[in-house]
């Protein structure tokens, strides 16, 4: 069975060159039926936490599956998308922290910090981040529960 994605994409303009090229290589991404851009434009300057909940808010109405955010640190835009209840989003800088935001943590949004890591790992991370599907019969899906029911409880 192969999966396909509808991914949104946004960064600040901290993060501009990073998005473009993640953008570029998710339009021709076989796993990728969608892309999805919450901008910036070139030039342009917009506050990370404006394009950080357009994207989480996107997966929270299920119109994208997935999003990559992208400004100075990946900090402000996790934080940011975190504010949407039914999403969660974290920063990454390898493959292993990659691999358990899906696997342990079903996070529907992955974050990068231009000023933090190269282009080539955070293409590369994107790329690999593609290929990992939460199992909600995994032991992991209790404690992603937890999350979830504190949400449900908090009305956020």
């Amino acid at each position: 069975m192969t999966i396909t994605w509808r991914v949104a994409v946004g960064s600040d303009e901290a993060g501009y060159e990073y998005k473009e090229a993640i953008r570029q290589d998710l339009e021709k991404d076989p796993r990728v039926e969608l892309v999805r851009d919450f901008g910036v434009k070139a030039g342009e300057v917009v506050a990370y936490p404006e394009v950080g909940l357009a994207v989480a808010e996107a997966v929270a109405r299920g119109e994208v599956d997935r999003g990559v955010l992208v400004c100075g640190t990946g900090i402000g835009m996790a934080i940011s998308a975190n504010k949407v209840p039914g999403v969660r989003a974290t920063t990454i800088q390898d493959s292993y922290s990659c691999e358990r935001s899906v696997l342990s943590n079903n996070c529907q949004i992955i974050t990068f910090g231009q000023r933090v890591i190269g282009l080539e790992l955070a293409r590369r991370l994107v790329h690999e981040w593609l290929g990992y599907v939460f199992d909600p019969s995994s032991p992991s899906q209790a404690k992603v529960g937890v999350i979830t029911a504190y949400e449900q409880r908090r009305g956020t």
